[in-house]
């Protein structure tokens, strides 16, 4: 029987995507020697977030039964936004459904005519589903372009304005000049938004880069978190102040009509959040294991748990990552439309659970690799 339309355009899709290397797979891969997820602080396992979780889905059950506006506010998610706000040095908090609607709904919250939006060129996907979401004015600048943010403010002609900017970028692993990027915000009367995706657990004691920064609680400056990295679970949240906390709840689209994180992964997260604060030698050991394994595969130091090996092709990532896998050791493969066409890398992630053993293994493997996979000294 003949195919649809559809179906021939998805077929032809397909074949493209395998003729460039760009073809992915969402298949469990047990048995790998981690190097590729967001676990940073191995908080995932950790017996006291699991008693958490569990003593929450005794207690609520396993789903939040609505939205935060409806039913679906606990006791579990009040925690969480009171942990949340210890651990960044924050006045109020809210908590969403994922880091992704987070973003979505801090920015089309913001936006709208008389916004525009300034944003990093490598900010991540959400960010950017984001700011094209909310109508607002755009402008990217090129990535880390201090003096074309502080051009595009000079000369606005719109009321408001929110520079958007990542702590610790997703992908590079290198961190924004947040100093200098929140003085340009108070210089200019603009909202700095930080994803601290990457920072959270792991930039200043696990606190995050704006508190290293001295920024927390600044009013001027506010952040987006996701709950599934250094903290182990799921979820998202919006920190900064109660005055943005309320008008979130008023209209964000994704906070009003989006069923409400489960409590098990609030409480998980919660319940990591406090773990975080309390024990700073685990943000600690997560940036000696990068630099053991930024040292082994021979990359200059990025700031954070993330250390970028770029590779060049596309093809040449996977056939690199796919041989890993095959030895054994998971790592991250960032091809388009991750990053731009000829930047495909290898992403490592390290993690404070690491035993020297398993980081010198790993880091061994993956050194191996590059030199075999890797001609003409491109790692």
């Amino acid at each position: 029987m003949a195919g649809t339309a559809m179906d021939t355009w998805l077929a032809s899709r397909a074949e493209v995507r395998i003729r460039r290397g760009l073809e992915r797979t969402a298949e469990a891969r047990p048995g790998l020697l981690d190097l590729a997820s967001n676990d940073y602080l191995g908080l995932a396992a950790d017996p006291r977030v699991i008693d958490a979780a569990t003593a929450a889905l005794l207690r609520h059950g396993a789903g939040a039964r609505g939205s935060r506006v409806v039913c679906g506010t606990t006791e579990a998610h009040q925690d969480l936004e009171n942990q949340l706000c210890l651990l960044a040095g924050q006045e109020a908090a809210l908590v969403f459904s994922s880091g992704y609607t987070a973003n979505l709904g801090v920015l089309t919250a913001l936006g709208g005519p008389g916004t525009l939006v300034i944003h990093d060129a490598h900010v991540h996907a959400s960010l950017l589903d984001g700011i094209r979401l909310s109508r607002s004015s755009t402008l990217e600048v090129a990535h880390h372009d201090v003096a074309a943010v502080a051009a595009a403010l000079a000369s606005r002609t719109q009321p408001r304005a929110v520079v958007v900017v990542e702590s610790i970028y997703s992908v590079l692993g290198d961190a924004a000049d947040l100093a200098a990027m929140a003085g340009l915000c108070a210089r200019f009367d603009a909202l700095l938004l930080v994803d601290e995706a990457h920072g959270i657990g792991v930039a200043g004691e696990g606190r995050g880069a704006v508190h290293a920064a001295g920024l927390a609680g600044v009013p001027h400056v506010s952040v987006t978190a996701t709950l599934s990295k250094a903290l182990g679970s799921q979820g998202g949240a919006v920190l900064g102040s109660a005055l943005l906390r309320e008008h979130l709840v008023n209209t964000a689209r994704t906070f009003i009509f989006d069923t409400a994180l489960a409590p098990a992964a609030a409480a998980a997260a919660a319940r990591a959040a406090m773990i975080v604060r309390q024990e700073p030698g685990l943000a600690l050991r997560v940036l000696a294991n990068a630099a053991i394994l930024a040292g082994r595969c021979g990359v200059p130091l990025a700031p954070g748990a993330v250390q970028s090996i770029p590779v060049g092709s596309a093809s040449r990532a996977a056939g690199l990552a796919a041989r890993l896998r095959s030895q054994g050791v998971a790592v991250g493969c960032f091809r388009p439309p991750s990053v731009p066409d000829g930047v495909s890398r290898l992403r490592l992630t390290a993690r404070a659970n690491l035993t020297a053993a398993e980081l010198e293994a790993a880091a061994g493997t993956v050194a191996a690799a590059l030199g075999l996979g890797l001609q003409g000294g491109q790692a």
